[in-house]
């Protein structure tokens, strides 16, 4: 492995500058789509359910919706766009024409997605202030969170992308990936509905110890637990990034 400069920078600039070109049509589902979960799953559907955990349901789940749509807005940039700029575009062989070499390239792409991710979160954070959600001043933690989860997200899926043959193969890794994270880490209800197995195999998730953290925070309620949580993130996020520059380097350099 061969470390990354601060040439990443300017990569990750190029990045910032085309979504400010283009951020009218890339807003609108990162705003509304998460109102609308809120709505139909917070009021309608928690009409049906009542109270989770001594608190209304939209309390409960707004946590889990900041925790998974900062997860998707990394993942999506580090895949779908991610490889539209490598293989369509071909973004990444004119880069590596200038200074810049393969490493700075992929570091780019991953703090990109860990940006995105951190704006996700913190407008969806903005979003269940203005649904005047109870929360704890401990919430704006999520914001640094969310950004620390992008990392892990984006260096998961840059690892997927660098090992793809075709754009289409990315319905794997969220029908068997993605997904599963979504329905099962805890963003719709609390773990322990789950059997004793089922709840501990949910751990390995990297999307369940995010959800835990979020919500705690959110909540207000601070527990060494969270310590065990946040070093599960930090440790994902380290592992994927460092295996991520090395894959993808071999797939830019082959």
């Amino acid at each position: 492995m061969r470390p990354f400069s601060w040439r990443f920078f300017r990569y990750w600039q190029r990045n910032r500058d085309v979504f400010f070109r283009l951020w009218r049509s890339e807003a609108p589902g990162v705003v509304i789509e998460p109102v609308i979960v809120l709505l139909a799953f917070g009021y309608g559907l928690g009409a049906f359910i009542g109270g989770v955990e001594g608190q209304s349901y939209i309390q409960f789940l707004a946590p889990g919706i900041i925790a998974s749509y900062a997860m998707f807005s990394a993942i999506f940039e580090a895949t779908y766009a991610a490889f539209v700029r490598m293989v369509f575009q071909n973004t990444y062989d004119a880069i590596l024409a200038t200074p810049l070499n393969a490493e700075d390239i992929i570091a780019g792409e991953i703090f990109w997605g860990a940006t995105r991710a951190l704006m996700t979160g913190t407008v969806i954070l903005a979003i269940a202030a203005a649904f005047q959600l109870e929360m704890s001043p401990w919430a704006l933690l999520i914001i640094p969170l969310s950004l620390l989860q992008g990392i892990m997200f984006s260096s998961i899926a840059m690892l997927y992308t660098s090992l793809v043959p075709a754009i289409y193969s990315f319905n794997y890794f969220f029908t068997l990936i993605v997904n599963p994270m979504f329905f099962l880490g805890g963003v719709f209800f609390p773990l322990n509905s789950f059997p004793s197995w089922l709840q501990n195999a949910a751990w390995v998730a990297p999307l369940t110890p995010v959800v835990y953290l979020t919500r705690n925070l959110f909540q207000g309620i601070l527990e060494p637990r969270m310590w065990l949580a946040l070093g599960i993130v930090l440790a994902y996020g380290l592992v994927f990034f460092a295996i991520s520059l090395v894959t993808m380097r071999r797939r830019l350099t082959v």
